[in-house]
């Protein structure tokens, strides 16, 4: 039997007992649980203990770390997530030794990692030391703080069950040698019996090129991808705490959407580029390239197939799948008449600036004389990035303007009048549209809008474009 390789997300990771039971013990796995490879995530709120809050922002110890004068400011944050731990484990082990040798095992790493952070602190105060130069460094190595927790706690509580789990430690904690993750991976799995064996993976790998500066908090889904990729899984499964579904339910209700039941990989891009990943763009490559199928499922509804992803996937009747977008978008656009016959030169001297403020590009709109891009950052990087413009170019008309997009998604969406039917239910519900693209290979259709009318125009266009029509074996029910 070929094996799987299957993620467990943080919110789900912070249920053992669901994890347990409908996941590694879920149906058609009770009386055997092996031929599968788990990678595993931090509990949820870990990582933003660590690091920094995913949404709000809040300063984990990475980032009290990184703006510290004095040894305290990050000693606090530190002290949170010991706080956070222990209140962690205490609720998952009962056993008084097991508990102990928890709190051992992570302990250590924290105590190792002050002592880093502090040494790092005290040579950066010399001038020959600059602190930005470590801080990638910092923040790989807090983060594998979370994966290693979680890892050994689920590893540990299920050789309690009588499973047979092997933590596989990827963070290369204490490693005197750095490898290429590829390396990193087939080392750790060389030897590993899956047919009697149960891994359970940190989803931080240490390796050379460092995870976190090219995936940022996607890290896990590449470590998940790569390991499915190079131990030749039938199928890579990730396990979520809600379904993959046609719209967000605190939207249009969840008597509304319905859970999708088969899509393909261009699919999942545009809902990365939109902030909603199925799974991260450059993890999905990998899968892709290597044939290898992507199941996203919902870990409390374990009787569910939830959804299956696939290169080659197209809908058996073309059709809208998934209504989504994204607030908090900034429009920056530029107009100048001296543009015309010169796009590309504007273009790229502007997306140079982008680049070099790290704003991710949701989308653009170009005409003759005018660029518009719309990017997926605050406010004072885009007045940097439009400061930065306006020095290249000083006679061009600069404008920054708050706005959502509201996409309509399929893996064909080749049916003739769907443009009139989403502009029609938008003016219908009172929404303005700002600016609008229809990409030619029929995947994503974009509405720029303005932001209050963004919940607004997800309802309408749910239920003008997907409720009102039969959708094939794109729409699963439960």
């Amino acid at each position: 039997m070929q094996h799987t390789v299957e993620k467990i997300g943080g919110t789900s990771m912070s249920n053992y007992e669901a994890v347990r039971d409908n996941v590694v013990l879920g149906p058609g796995y009770a009386d055997n649980p092996y031929n599968r490879i788990f990678v595993v995530s931090a509990y949820g709120g870990m990582t933003d203990l660590l690091l920094s809050h995913k949404k709000t922002g809040e300063p984990g110890v990475y980032a009290l770390f990184a703006n510290a004068d004095e040894r305290s400011d990050w000693l606090v944050g530190l002290d949170r997530v010991s706080a956070r731990i222990r209140e962690i484990n205490e609720g998952l082990f009962s056993d008084d030794v097991l508990l102990q040798r928890s709190m051992s095992f992570i302990t250590t790493r924290l105590k190792d990692a002050e002592r880093c952070l502090a040494d790092l602190q005290s040579v950066c105060r010399h001038g020959h030391f600059a602190l930005g130069s470590y801080l990638n460094t910092v923040k790989e190595m807090l983060a594998s703080l979370g994966e290693a927790h979680s890892a050994w706690n689920m590893t540990h509580l299920l050789r309690e069950e009588g499973i047979d789990a092997r933590f596989v430690d990827l963070t290369g904690w204490n490693s005197a040698k750095q490898h290429s993750l590829d390396e990193a991976i087939r080392n750790a799995f060389a030897g590993i019996d899956l047919r009697r064996e149960l891994p359970i993976v940190t989803g931080y790998a240490h390796c050379e090129a460092g995870l976190m500066r090219t995936f940022h908090r996607g890290y896990s889904e590449m470590t998940f991808s790569r390991i499915a990729v190079l131990t030749g899984a039938r199928e890579a499964v990730i396990h979520k705490e809600y379904h993959l579904s046609s719209a967000d339910p605190r939207l249009v209700g969840v008597d509304q959407v319905v859970p999708i039941g088969r899509t393909n990989y261009d699919v999942a891009d545009q809902l990365a580029n939109l902030g909603m990943e199925a799974i991260h763009p450059q993890a999905a490559k990998g899968l892709r390239a290597s044939n290898i199928p992507l199941r996203v499922k919902n870990c409390f509804e374990p009787e569910h197939d939830g959804t299956l992803v696939t290169p080659d996937y197209v809908s058996e009747n073309p059709c809208v799948e998934i209504i989504a977008g994204r607030r908090n978008i900034y429009a920056l656009e530029c107009l100048d008449p001296d543009m015309s016959g010169m796009l590309a030169d504007y273009d790229r001297s502007i997306i140079d600036e982008i680049r070099r403020f790290k704003a991710p590009i949701v989308s653009k709109d170009v005409n003759a004389n005018t660029v518009t891009h719309f990017l997926a950052t605050n406010l004072k990087t885009v007045q940097r990035i439009r400061a930065a413009v306006a020095e290249h170019y000083p006679e061009a008309q600069l404008q920054v303007r708050k706005v959502a997009i509201v996409s309509a998604i399929g893996s064909d969406l080749n049916v003739a009048g769907l443009l009139a039917k989403s502009v029609d239910a938008l003016a219908r519900a009172g929404v303005g549209i700002l600016a609008m693209h229809q990409s030619m290979r029929q995947v994503d259709m974009q509405f720029v809008i303005d932001e209050e009318q963004y919940e607004h125009a997800v309802r309408a266009l749910h239920q003008r474009l997907v409720e009102a029509h039969d959708h094939g074996d794109a729409i699963c029910a439960a």
